[in-house]
Parts: C-alpha cells; sequence; structure tokens
C-alpha cells in the first residue's frame, strides 16, 4: 500500500534549485542562497565557522540568547570577540554599533540576530547595515524568527550571510533552512584554512559541488518531506502576498501587547517600546509573586493549544511568552492566549478583565 509521505519520486536537481530560486526571490535577493537540510542551527554555526577565523576582529552583538551563543562560537574558532550586549526589553541602535567601530576601527566581522523570538525584541537591521557596510565589515544576520513576518532583504541592507529558518512566520518545517551569501563572503571562506570541508557544516563543499557545477547535482540524497515543506509554505506566501503575511504578524502582536495591558492583574510588556517589540513574539512581565512558569503552566490546563512559554534560564521566574507566529498569528489565538493567561492569573488570586482585553486586542488590530 503506497503512502504519500513515504513513498515519494525522487526530488531532482532541477527541483531543489527551483526551491532555492524561490526561496532568493521571497528574500529579494541576487546572492546564492543555499538550502541546507537540517534545522536553521546548521547554517547559523557553519556560516560563522566558514568566514570567522584567527586573526578576524568580531562585534557580537546581543539582545537575547542566540546573541549568546554566536560569542561562544566566534570564541571557538579563535576569534577576537568584542560583546555589545543591550537589555534584553530593548533594541540595539545604529549609533551603538557606530561607537563600537570608532573604538575599535579593526572589527571586521559584524554578527546580529534580526529578532529574537526568545526575548520579544527586533533590530533595526536597515540602519545597522548602512554603518557596517561603510566600515566594509562582514555583516551575518540570524533572520530565523524575522522572515515573513518583517522585511529580510539583503541586498538592499548589505547582509553577507543572512540565515532564515521556514518554522516561524513562513509556518513550514523546521528541518529545512536557507542562507543567502554574498560574494565577499565566499572569498572570506575560500581564504580561511579553518573554514570546515568535508562536513556537514560546510558551505564551502556545497559552493564547490552545488553551485560551481551549476546545480546539475546534488551533493547528497536531500530531504525529500522537508523540501516539498518549504515549497509549500513558500509558495503559500507567493499566493497570498507577503505584505499580506508581514501585516497579519504585526496584528497579532498589536494586538496581544494591547489585550496584555487591558488584561490588569499587573501584566507589563517585557520589551519597553512598541518599535523594538518583535512581531513574532509578544513578551510579558509577570506581576510580582508571581512564577512565570507556574502561570504558564497553569493557562495551558486551561487551554492546551495557545502557544504559551515562559522565559528560558533565569527568565524562567519573570517573563512568559506569547508566540504568535504562522498558523497562530491571528485573531483567534491572540484572544484564546489573553483568556487563557486571565484564567490563570484568577486562578492566582490576581484579578483580571478579560473581556476589556479582549476588545483592547480587537481595536488595536
Amino acid at each position: 500500500m503506497t503512502h504519500p509521505f513515504l513513498d515519494l519520486p525522487p526530488l531532482s536537481a532541477a527541483h531543489f534549485a527551483s526551491i532555492e530560486d524561490r526561496v532568493a526571490g521571497l528574500l529579494d535577493t541576487r546572492q546564492d542562497v543555499v538550502i541546507m537540510q537540517g534545522e536553521a542551527l546548521l547554517p547559523l554555526e557553519g556560516a560563522i565557522r566558514a568566514t570567522a577565523g584567527p586573526g578576524t576582529t568580531a562585534l557580537n552583538v546581543i539582545t537575547g540568547p542566540y546573541g549568546q551563543t554566536f560569542g561562544d562560537w566566534l570564541r571557538d574558532c579563535g576569534v577576537t570577540v568584542i560583546d555589545l550586549a543591550v537589555p534584553f526589553h530593548t533594541a540595539v541602535t545604529a549609533a551603538q554599533i557606530r561607537e563600537a567601530f570608532a573604538e575599535h576601527p579593526e572589527i571586521g566581522f559584524v554578527s546580529l540576530v534580526h529578532a529574537e523570538a526568545a526575548t520579544g525584541n527586533t533590530n533595526p537591521v536597515a540602519e545597522i547595515g548602512e554603518v557596517v557596510r561603510e566600515h566594509g565589515a562582514l555583516f551575518y544576520l540570524d533572520a530565523v524568527a524575522s522572515v515573513g513576518a518583517e522585511p529580510v532583504l539583503p541586498d538592499a541592507w548589505g547582509v553577507d550571510l543572512c540565515v532564515i529558518g521556514a518554522q516561524k512566520a513562513m509556518g513550514g518545517p523546521a528541518g529545512v533552512s536557507a542562507v543567502s551569501v554574498s560574494e565577499r563572503a565566499w572569498a572570506r571562506m575560500a581564504a580561511n584554512p579553518n573554514a570546515p570541508r568535508r562536513s556537514y557544516l560546510s558551505l564551502l563543499d556545497w559552493k564547490e559541488r552545488w553551485l560551481d557545477g551549476g546545480r546539475t547535482a546534488l551533493p547528497h540524497a536531500p530531504a525529500q518531506l522537508e523540501m516539498l515543506a518549504l515549497e509549500a509554505c513558500v509558495e503559500r506566501i507567493e499566493t497570498v502576498g507577503l505584505d499580506a503575511v508581514m501585516a497579519r504578524h504585526r496584528a497579532a502582536a498589536l494586538a496581544t501587547r494591547a489585550g496584555a495591558a487591558a488584561l490588569g492583574g499587573g501584566l507589563e510588556p517585557y520589551v519597553y517600546e512598541t518599535r523594538d517589540a518583535a512581531p513574532v513574539a509578544t513578551t510579558l512581565r509577570v506581576p510580582p509573586k508571581v512564577v512565570a512558569s507556574e502561570l504558564v503552566a497553569r493557562a495551558l490546563r486551561h487551554d492546551p493549544a495557545v502557544p504559551l512559554a515562559a522565559g528560558g534560564g533565569a527568565l524562567a521566574k519573570e517573563m512568559i511568552r506569547v508566540n504568535h507566529y504562522g498558523a497562530d498569528a491571528t485573531p483567534r489565538t491572540v484572544a484564546a492566549s489573553l483568556t487563557a493567561l486571565g484564567a490563570a492569573l484568577t486562578e492566582a488570586g490576581v484579578a483580571t478583565d478579560v473581556a476589556r482585553a479582549r476588545r483592547a486586542a480587537e481595536a488595536a488590530r
């Protein structure tokens, strides 16, 4: 008996290349786009290890946990790392990047997360890109959470390595990801003797065996299900329109922020300014004497389907996250999340007004 998920025809090199082209269209880029056969951590780590080596000085911007991880990888590569850490409730500014270059003109690599879903902030990449270009540094961007929810434009912003994943705002699979690579980045990899080769992390292997060969023979068997799912989610965005998808995420973020403020009970936006808040997730600070992880557990008992999570690590006590991305970027999901949070706070002995919260959310969209 055949099965639609199991008995699939082979995915041809031409089909694989066509999906890469559609991802390039989504990013409005003329750079090479390489689809890698794994979750986004694969190209995120691979791109750093390929381009950063001893003798490199990197400015690593930390606005959340992924920025911290990138610093660890860079140091492991023998890079001199200058960390620019800002409070997780805000965003980095182009002025801060400019100041870092003034203090350390030797910086030749800048790593930045566009939107930190874990902390709910987003960074002004277009403005930062102008500063990075002025100084000729290589610009590495994690756009995994932002793509599909807000503009991601590697060419216009001067991004040399832009990594995306499909599992958040794109509403696609988690097991496949992509990176756009500029000519400058390829040259930096070729000059780096420590760049991974004959390795699953190797971007240079993909270039030599796939891109330089005219994309006629895949270097290994593709992940068919994930590739077909990626193609389907890109096609859905193309059909609906990227602007409409981004607008849906912005509306969900504004509604969640307004609804949480109207709910009462001491919930406050974790990211202070609306302009710094990511459209994929709204983070909220819980009231005193309420433990965030316990509040989320109560809310999920009321409604197991709502996309709520407690902050990671030390933030598990004080911060909760409403993940309104992909299929969850809808008024229904926002309303259900506010209702579940209201019920959980009431259970904890904190007074709330769910009806008012839902009205405020509806008015904010």
